[in-house]
């Protein structure tokens, strides 16, 4: 493959990747252009490039396989060589790209990264970590939101590690860490956290213990280490409440005429909220623990939260803080 005309490495999108690929994808690549990071798509060219406006220039690798949502990940990132999150993998481990940024099977993502990109020495098992905002003003990072489903207690406190290393990364000198649990108590917890806590004590951090959730989105630890199922299901219920509150109070403001005036005089602030709540206003999580930059976006992406990912990829390339993930 020949190296892409380009001055700076670009982030990988894979374009086929996602619920509403590749619309979302090309539209999202040309929104972020339009901010002016540099975006190779990947994925089949005849579709991608009907879907530019007409004169752009943005580069296409063609990848005429596709990597399903509900694919089973070993086996078809294996078998599928030549899909768009295979070849997207393979720019960045060439150096043409940057970062690798994909809304597709989670799974597959996490399988294709390690089998292209190979795992940092001393990582059990790589981790999606995502940066939720605290309502005292600080940011929470939580990992696993998604890579891993079922996870021994070693892995747990593998998580704790990168999850400190990449806190550190946003500009947290000395970041708490804390286990996810249904209560602070020592006792707390089901088998497998009970057994994680001790040896998560046992690193060189600054360990607090066992968090409930309210008390993280509070303030009372910097990183929130948990499974990938938990930690996904977890981020999608905190998504969902916001959600409803957004409606929630939409509804009420049509329903009640004063109400209406009222919002009218704080629209500007509303308008604020609804940025900092909303999931497609920000980008995906950041898998750690691979040799090489990679963003997981969400699966019903639309073209904003596209762009949005697209940014966090290229800030997590640079080394810069990368923006927060929505609840």
């Amino acid at each position: 493959m020949a190296p892409l005309k380009t001055q700076t490495a670009p982030v990988a999108v894979d374009a086929m990747g996602g619920d509403h690929a590749p619309d979302a994808a090309v539209h999202g690549a040309v929104l972020a252009a339009g901010q002016g990071i540099d975006v190779v798509l990947v994925g089949d060219e005849v579709r991608l490039r009907a879907l530019l406006p007409r004169g752009s220039s943005m580069v296409i690798v063609h990848a005429p396989d596709v990597v399903g949502m509900d694919e089973g990940a070993v086996a078809a990132v294996r078998k599928k060589p030549d899909s768009s999150l295979r070849r997207a993998m393979a720019l960045v481990k060439s150096g043409q790209a940057c970062a690798v940024m994909s809304c597709g099977n989670t799974g597959a993502v996490l399988v294709a990264s390690v089998l292209d990109l190979g795992v940092r020495p001393g990582i059990e098992r790589p981790a999606i970590a995502t940066l939720l905002p605290r309502s005292d003003g600080g940011m929470l990072v939580l990992l696993d939101a998604g890579a891993n489903v079922d996870c021994r207690p070693e892995m747990l406190a593998s998580f704790a590690l990168l999850g400190a290393e990449f806190a550190k990364s946003q500009g947290m000198a000395t970041p708490r860490i804390g286990l996810l649990a249904n209560g602070e108590e020592e006792s707390k917890g089901n088998a497998q956290g009970r057994a994680a806590l001790p040896l998560i004590r046992a690193l060189p951090l600054l360990v607090v213990g066992n968090v409930e959730p309210h008390a993280a989105m509070a303030g009372a630890c910097d990183v929130l280490v948990c499974d990938g199922f938990v930690g996904n299901v977890l981020l999608k219920g905190v998504e969902a409440a916001a959600e409803t509150v957004v409606h929630l109070l939409r509804d009420e403001i049509r329903r009640n005429p004063s109400a209406r005036f009222g919002a009218w005089l704080t629209s500007r602030a509303f308008g604020r909220f609804r940025k900092r709540v909303q999931w497609q206003a920000y980008g995906g999580g950041v898998l750690l623990g691979v040799e090489g930059t990679v963003v997981v976006g969400h699966g019903r992406a639309n073209a904003e939260a596209v762009a949005a990912a697209i940014r966090t990829a290229r800030d997590a390339a640079a080394g810069r803080s990368t923006p927060a993930t929505p609840m």
